[in-house]
């Protein structure tokens, strides 16, 4: 509590205040910088399940002076939407338990408070939900695999897993047409049912993040590395001539496949992203991304810099989830270099921080100080009200 004073102090002489987030737009009047929190599917406090939930969310934006919601309505195959595609029985649920459609409602309540609504979705991560309707419809073929040709969910342990720690659920394979088809139908469901979301949010738009990791696929005996879904590997083969499954010979080799596999989820978030912009230029485009840009690119082929260069996001939330406030310090610093075209919001992990508020606001105001373009919370229910009396 010391220290939130003498900073609240220094803050005031400076003219300043922590997390506070005032620019100057171009007629010189000050509005708040983006901050955001996620509300997460597995959110204890049902918020989509009654129309008091919606009211109490949006309540809690305003003490804590947020002003975008990323909203998860597509998580694990599942609809948490009025869907004519995807599994809606968990919309079905909130709309039997609240007595109407509580998402409509959220984005009208949201718009008139000025808050954003951002659709939140899971693109290649399915959890562990093996009844997943794209599963029902192509099976299993259309999963990523390792190169020892496991998919990522464990079924069944091997020597190899004293030595790796593999993401255990299921994840889509970003090289595999039916699935980007797939993404692609549920993103455009989504823009056109629901026209009052200010943008798309995507989620697990990247490849099975092991650790350890080889950085490239030159080390593939020392780590554990994805892309070896069949269809993946077969185009990649039409492509060059390569077979990967036989063996990558040299240098050259190595590389493409990597390249390969990086530019199959960048093609994924290019085509996204066109589809959403067609719709309309006012919905932005943002995924939540591994904050460290060496390992984003070597480990989960998730190219987000280049992305940001090229300008088909709008922007990425750095997950940056720790304890260590030095280490979130030098993540977030170091990814603002990387901003291209875009922009670089800084995650941060709340749950981490929930009972410890003094060192929730050393963090906050150890990021807020590199100045990022905006800040996220994970997550809602974690925003108890000692956490928002750093916050109002």
């Amino acid at each position: 509590m010391k220290a939130k004073i003498l900073l609240l102090i220094l803050f005031c002489v400076l003219g300043g205040r922590p997390g506070a987030g005032a620019q100057d737009d171009a007629l010189g009047v000050k509005t708040q910088e983006p901050r955001g929190v996620w509300v997460s599917v597995f959110s204890g406090k049902k918020i989509l399940y009654s129309e008091q939930g919606v009211y109490d969310l949006i309540a809690q934006c305003k003490k804590a002076r947020i002003n975008e919601i990323y909203l998860q309505i597509f998580q694990s195959g599942n609809a948490y939407y009025d869907s004519r595609i995807g599994d809606k029985t968990k919309y079905s649920q909130m709309v039997a338990s609240a007595g109407l459609d509580t998402l409509d409602l959220l984005l009208r309540e949201a718009s008139q408070s000025n808050i954003k609504v951002f659709a939140w979705v899971n693109v290649l991560g399915l959890g562990r939900n093996d009844k997943a309707d794209i599963l029902k419809k192509y099976g299993n073929s259309i999963l990523t695999r390792d190169q020892y040709l496991r998919p990522s969910k464990i079924s069944t342990t091997t020597e190899l897993d004293k030595y790796y720690q593999r993401e255990d659920m299921i994840f889509l394979e970003p090289g595999d047409p039916k699935v980007e088809a797939y993404a692609l139908t549920i993103i455009n469901e989504i823009i056109n049912r629901y026209p009052l979301f200010s943008g798309i949010h995507l989620d697990y738009i990247r490849y099975p993040s092991p650790v350890p990791f080889p950085p490239g696929s030159r080390f593939n005996k020392f780590g554990l590395t994805y892309g070896y879904g069949p269809a993946n590997i077969e185009r990649f083969r039409e492509k060059t001539g390569i077979n990967v499954l036989d063996t990558l010979n040299n240098e050259d080799e190595y590389l493409a496949w990597d390249n390969w596999k990086r530019q199959q989820v960048t093609d994924l978030v290019r085509k996204i992203s066109s589809l959403v912009r067609v719709k309309s230029l006012a919905l932005t485009v943002s995924c939540a991304v591994v904050p460290v840009v060496e390992r984003a690119y070597a480990n989960a082929f998730q190219d987000w810099s280049e992305w940001l260069d090229e300008g088909i996001v709008d922007y990425v939330v750095l997950m940056s989830y720790t304890k260590d406030n030095q280490f979130a310090k030098e993540v977030v610093k170091s990814a603002l270099g990387h901003r291209g075209k875009g922009k670089i919001y800084a995650g941060i992990g709340v749950f981490l921080m929930k009972n410890n508020p003094d060192l929730f606001f050393n963090q906050l105001h150890a990021v807020t100080a590199l100045a990022p373009d905006g800040i996220v919370f994970y997550s809602i229910d974690d925003l108890n009200d000692q956490i928002i009396g750093y916050l109002d």
